[in-house]
């Protein structure tokens, strides 16, 4: 059964409509208190957001739910997600909470929720949690002496950075080194040149004025024109973009030249393999990683454990099997020697060492294989998704047949919008655009009927 609130990342729509109206947002935040119920303890909540203009509502909501509940709560501001994951195990919280849509632009918002261990919560408890919501969760409402309390934390930020630093050797500095950062307008705008400079780098920050309304609007890493343009400008020796809420990052080389997901795990994955730091020879991505990532790992004697869309899943994965680096080729990098989700700017700090440590430019060092050519569309389908369609059904499998064992084929419904996501790749360019158009035209015609 489909879930009615939660997607691949949480729960996310556009701000003070359908699901994220302030009044849906009280409910949701009174079913996940009431979700932590257990034991005797006084239960506590950390919230953090990003800089839309619609944080400070949901906030509100989240701590009218939370208090009436008789949770307390802690408020840490405008932070990273991962600063929420880290900030909720050192404050010993039952559950944190941000609010951000990611890379989706100011209109939208999203929760994200996390354990008391810092990771995101199981498939099992987001539904609990629905089931909550559907139960009218306040008929468990605290009373008037056992309501919460509401307490702001103001030093959140800079515990972040201190915790971001401390995971480069101490004796490793970035003197030398011009980082340019676009900060997307979003949650980093304070922590990522303030670490990076503390660090020793000359800093260039671009994107660290938001205003409510302009996070990822033209920047970040979602839109990295901006840094590609300021690199060149200050020959900066590297490019790192965030995104709204600084869970990813995509890296542009002294050339100006993108270097995603899949080649910043490839770089980290050789150098923890050399320097025997990998818990397992090998590293978990998703099934939207380049097959040319998975010709050099196999080539550097390393394993390519793919899941589903979605970070939560990378890392349920790694926590499985004992993985300790994974990611997406959208940026997210899990390494859990040091964090528990995605962290844009601790994947940054771990490559910028790496850059440091081999004297060599980016370009060199984040170059590790050439990418399979890959094709990427999308389908809406506002009325479902036809993917059950024989003619639909017919077009995958036939595309599959002609591309054989030199290339594969990834159809899947969008978590967080109302479309069908095809990506193909293989040695051939032509034939994978081919198929995927074949595949495009037999969903559009299914999607029309």
């Amino acid at each position: 059964m489909g879930r009615k609130y939660f997607g691949t990342d949480g729960i996310r729509g556009q701000a003070n409509a359908g699901t994220m109206r302030p009044d849906r947002v009280l409910t949701i935040a009174m079913a996940a208190a009431l979700s932590l119920k257990s034991g005797s303890h006084r239960q506590r909540a950390v919230i953090g957001k990003d800089t839309r203009l619609s944080g400070y509502m949901l906030e509100s909501a989240f701590v009218s739910g939370f208090t009436a509940m008789g949770v307390d709560t802690f408020l840490v501001g405008p932070v990273p997600t991962p600063a929420v994951a880290m900030l909720t195990r050192s404050l010993r919280a039952d559950i944190g909470v941000v609010l951000s849509a990611s890379h989706n632009r100011f209109f939208d918002n999203g929760i994200k929720l996390f354990g008391a261990d810092g990771y995101k919560l199981s498939d099992a408890k987001e539904a609990e949690i629905e089931a909550l919501i559907e139960q009218d969760p306040t008929r468990h409402l605290a009373g008037p002496e056992d309501l919460g309390r509401a307490t702001r934390i103001e030093s959140a930020r800079d515990r972040y950075v201190e915790f971001v630093k401390r995971t480069l050797p101490r004796s490793l500095s970035l003197e030398g080194l011009r980082v340019a950062v676009d900060c997307a307008h979003g949650a980093a705008y304070r922590v990522a040149p303030s670490a990076l400079w503390e660090l020793g780098a000359d800093v260039v920050p671009l994107s660290v004025a938001p205003n409510g309304a302009n996070i990822n609007e033209d920047c970040g890493a979602t839109s990295i024109g901006l840094l590609q343009r300021k690199v060149r400008e200050v020959r900066a020796d590297i490019g790192i973009a965030l995104d709204g809420d600084a869970d990813r990052l995509i890296v542009v080389d002294e050339k100006a030249r993108a270097v995603d997901g899949d080649q910043v795990m490839a770089a980290i994955a050789r150098s923890w393999a050399q320097d025997r730091r990998l818990a397992r020879p090998g590293i978990v991505a998703t099934v939207m990683s380049n097959l040319g990532l998975e010709r050099f790992l196999d080539g550097q004697g390393l394993a390519l454990s793919r899941t589903k869309v979605g970070d939560r899943h990378v890392v349920s994965r790694m926590r499985e099997e004992g993985f300790n680096l994974g990611g997406e080729q959208s940026g997210h990098i899990i390494m859990t020697d040091y964090a528990t989700t995605g962290d844009g700017l601790v994947s940054a700090l771990q490559l910028l060492s790496l850059i440091q440590r081999k004297g060599r430019p980016v370009s060199e060092v984040c170059h590790c294989f050439d990418p399979v050519p890959q094709v990427l569309k999308n389908v809406r389908v506002p009325g479902g998704a036809p993917l059950q369609d024989a003619g639909v059904k017919g077009a995958i499998a036939a595309g599959e047949e002609r591309l054989g064992a030199s290339g594969r084929l990834v159809i899947r419904p969008s978590g967080t919008e109302p479309l069908i996501r095809i990506m193909g790749e293989g040695d051939d360019a032509d034939l994978v655009n081919l198929v995927v158009d074949d595949i495009v035209a037999a969903l559009t015609g299914a999607a029309r009927r």
